[in-house]
């Protein structure tokens, strides 16, 4: 989530403030936080970054209204001569993908600009992770020549004045000395080579995700055309950034130009193609406990921005968020009106009762967290990169997954390292645990894939020890019998690993242990980690 500050002024211009309209914007999904004379303060969720901006929301808050519905078009023009980018294969193992755009004729105030870099600190936050999946580059194209390169170069080789910055530095001394780059310094310090933007008269005009040259790197109030670069891991997030940003500064009063990308699959952005969606009136019904029409829809849907037609929404190129039907019946209940919807006791008589697999997992999730413990919730879907990590040779991978998380998790494992991986500044010791489901190929299953229920427990800085101590206080609360034989297990210390067995049983339901050096460098991860993962199938079987 994220606040941004909407000018009071530039809001009247396209409608009038009153308490009807302030209570609309937190029906539309946007909570009030704060209103004064000058200034409106709201709230945007993370699966809204199309709303960041003040004319994002302004876009997206006028249809709601009615006033401008459906999908907004934009007039997308050919790219000129040398507006191209060329794509070098130096980036592939650090950044590999750019999309890029050029707008011109804006008129800048000094309010814009402002609004301008506010939506690219709140997009390189939210959409792209902290810079790690999307970093965004906005440049005067007044002052640098096209073509592009995107390429990368050794820290030393790399040589120019970072913005607000006082002198010229090297790539290295940029990580070392200038406050932007120690904050990002983790981004990099794994590569060999440092991406960079170079223009056609050899200037650095960026080293993402890190920084612009403070020559090519920062627009004015006469800044009259733009160059705009997204670089990161996700081709399909970037071009999504790239579109926010490009129809925002078109609502600006900006013309969009493309650019072509000469990578080895060519291609050419920003691309506003809308994609299309199929629903169902039944289940939007169903959903949202209503009765809505067809022609109810055809109202609903354009007041969030959309067009439809015969049970198709035409989706925005601009809406990230847009993965699933459901996605869309959500839009439905809020250009209903959350507040139209009438709160009704089904008429069914049922007798609740927790399950006995749910009392087991609250208690132990009690007796961790008595230890000083954190719970964590984490994805069901792992990334592609992670299964190299972990070098896992079976995976159940999704059909069409619209993100990068594509592939069901096989162990609580992963998640573990990765939040600890993305928390290595925080205060330590660490201990984190998770109850979550988890999931295996198995043929006997109708769907082909065996879910179960797995409990991690993951602690930084650690050893064999003082894992093992946390385990026996656990099983003594369950009043669980077991025992721990030396095993092998990826990625674990080998002689500091071992396999947990039910004593009773003798059946295996987990492994123990100390997290390989190696391993713990490819996540990242600057102290030791020791860790034990049980299945608890056997153990609500046995309680």
């Amino acid at each position: 989530m994220t606040n941004i500050t909407l000018n009071r002024k530039e809001l009247e211009k396209h409608f009038k403030i009153d308490e009807q309209i302030l209570e609309k914007i937190s029906l539309f999904g946007t909570p009030l936080e704060s209103v004064s004379d000058d200034e409106i303060e709201i709230e945007v969720f993370p699966n809204r970054p199309d709303l960041i901006s003040m004319h994002g929301f302004i876009r997206g808050f006028k249809a709601f209204l009615g006033k401008e519905t459906g999908l907004k078009e934009y007039k997308l023009n050919k790219p000129e001569k040398n507006y191209d980018v060329y794509v070098e294969s130096e980036v592939k193992d650090i950044r590999p993908y750019t999309a890029c755009a050029i707008i011109k004729n804006l008129s800048l105030s000094d309010a814009k600009i402002k609004e301008i870099i506010d939506m690219q600190e709140k997009l390189h936050i939210t959409i792209g992770r902290n810079r790690k999946k999307a970093a965004i580059g906005i440049y005067p194209l007044e002052k640098i020549k096209l073509p592009i390169t995107y390429t990368a170069k050794k820290p030393a080789e790399i040589k120019f004045q970072p913005l607000e910055s006082q002198k010229e530095l090297t790539g290295k001394q940029i990580l070392e000395r200038h406050p932007t780059g120690k904050k990002y310094s983790y981004l990099l310090k794994n590569s060999k080579k440092f991406p960079v933007f170079i223009d056609s008269n050899k200037k650095i005009l960026s080293m993402p995700p890190v920084i612009n040259s403070h020559e090519t790197g920062k627009i004015t109030e006469q800044t009259k055309d733009v160059f705009i670069e997204c670089s990161g891991s996700d081709l399909n997030t970037l071009k999504k950034t790239l579109n926010i940003i490009a129809v925002s500064l078109a609502d600006m009063g900006g013309e969009i130009y493309q650019m072509r990308i000469l990578d080895k699959q060519k291609i050419t952005t920003p691309d506003l193609s809308t994609e299309k969606m199929k629903i169902s009136l039944n289940n939007i019904n169903k959903l949202l406990g209503l009765n809505l029409k067809e022609k109810d829809l055809q109202k609903l849907l354009p007041k969030m921005g959309y067009n439809y037609k015969n049970s198709v929404v035409e989706i925005p190129a601009w809406r990230t968020d847009i993965l699933h039907e459901v996605d869309i019946i959500e839009d439905v209940a809020i250009a209903y009106g959350y507040d139209n919807i009438i709160p009704e006791i089904p008429k069914v008589s049922t007798i609740a009762e927790e399950s006995k697999e749910s009392k087991i997992s609250s208690k132990i999730s009690e007796i961790l967290t008595g230890i000083n413990s954190t719970e964590i919730s984490s994805y069901h879907l792992i990334k592609q990169d992670e299964v190299k990590l972990m070098k896992l040779k079976e995976t159940i991978e999704l059909e069409s997954s619209k993100t990068d998380y594509k592939i069901l998790r096989p162990n609580l494992l992963i998640p573990a390292l990765r939040i600890l991986s993305e928390n290595i500044d925080v205060e330590y010791p660490q201990k984190i645990f998770e109850v979550g489901r988890v999931f295996s190929k198995d043929s006997s299953k109708e769907t082909g894939i065996k879910e179960m229920d797995n409990l991690i427990l993951a602690i930084t800085p650690a050893n064999f020890t003082e894992a093992k101590q946390n385990l026996d206080y656990l099983m003594r609360m369950l009043n669980i019998k077991y025992k721990i034989e030396e095993t092998t297990h990826h990625p674990l210390i080998e002689g500091r690993a071992g396999k947990i067995i039910l004593a009773d049983k003798n059946i295996q339901i987990g492994y123990i242990g100390e997290v390989h050096p190696i391993s713990l460098k490819d996540w990242g991860l600057k102290m030791p980690v020791a860790v034990f993962e049980i299945s608890l199938d056997e153990i609500y079987n046995l309680l």
